[in-house]
């Protein structure tokens, strides 16, 4: 079978439709796109963790954050939440926020049609299910959004939030230092930090160097007249996003 012209232009066409959005991953662009990158008041910044809930390493996190102090966002995956339900309650129990990273840590633009929806949805049901609220915020794995998941989210309710700095604490040469070091120049008012807290999707132990780091980042914000918690205090609107019938009716309870 042969596509012509106008065919080879159609399918190009609906390519740069489904991936367009994914360019918000670039620096550049989310400096255009300052809402969606997390660009919050700008007395507050906004602490992030991806990946979790990891019963090795996310319970260490909560521990000094509490010894800290300091509230933050928990963008967990739908898979991790799911064989952990007592630990994503453990947080919220805590006065930490949970948001939704997916159900596993897919690239949304290499998915088949149809399943980041059916997935998102699945994880939002899950976290409002655990925690007996729903969820408000979605960060992409990667920060590669689609399409797709760009209207799912807005059918779910789901704001999408990027971030404005992160502290590259996935590799295996990251540690306290290269973490403090990669945050430094973004370490403002309004920057929502991106960390993790678990090395479920990142080289084994990576978890200690944000660990390591916190009390560090917390100070420096803290000297800086700069609070720090999760981005429900971030002065970031949610644009009024309805959560879905779906998600208000598997609450416990309902």
């Amino acid at each position: 079978m042969r596509i012509g012209t106008r065919g080879v232009a159609a399918l190009a066409g609906l390519a740069l439709l489904h991936a367009g959005p994914a360019a918000t991953w670039l620096r550049t662009v989310r400096r255009l796109t300052p809402r969606l990158a997390g660009d919050g008041a700008h007395g507050h910044v906004a602490l992030t963790f991806d990946d979790g809930p990891d019963p090795r390493s996310t319970p260490r996190f909560l521990d000094e954050l509490e010894r800290l102090g300091c509230r933050a966002t928990f963008f967990v995956l739908g898979e991790m939440l799911d064989r952990h339900p007592g630990l994503g309650r453990r947080i919220a129990e805590q006065g930490h926020e949970i948001a939704v990273h997916g159900w596993r840590h897919d690239n949304a633009l290499l998915a088949r049609p149809g399943r980041m929806t059916v997935e998102l949805a699945r994880a939002a049901e899950l976290v409002a299910a655990v925690t007996g609220t729903a969820p408000a915020w979605y960060r992409p794995p990667y920060g590669a959004l689609s399409a797709e998941t760009l209207v799912a989210a807005r059918l779910l309710g789901l704001r999408p939030v990027l971030w404005t700095a992160w502290g590259r604490d996935w590799t295996p040469t990251a540690s306290p230092d290269s973490v403090v070091a990669a945050l430094a120049p973004g370490l403002r008012g309004g920057a929502t930090l991106l960390l993790h807290d678990t090395d479920h999707t990142a080289a084994p132990g990576c978890w200690r160097s944000a660990l390591g780091a916190l009390p560090r980042l917390v100070a420096a914000c803290r000297t800086a007249g700069l609070r720090v918690g999760p981005l429900r205090d971030h002065g970031i609107s949610h644009g009024g996003f309805p959560p879905t019938p779906a998600i208000r009716n598997n609450r416990p309870g309902k």
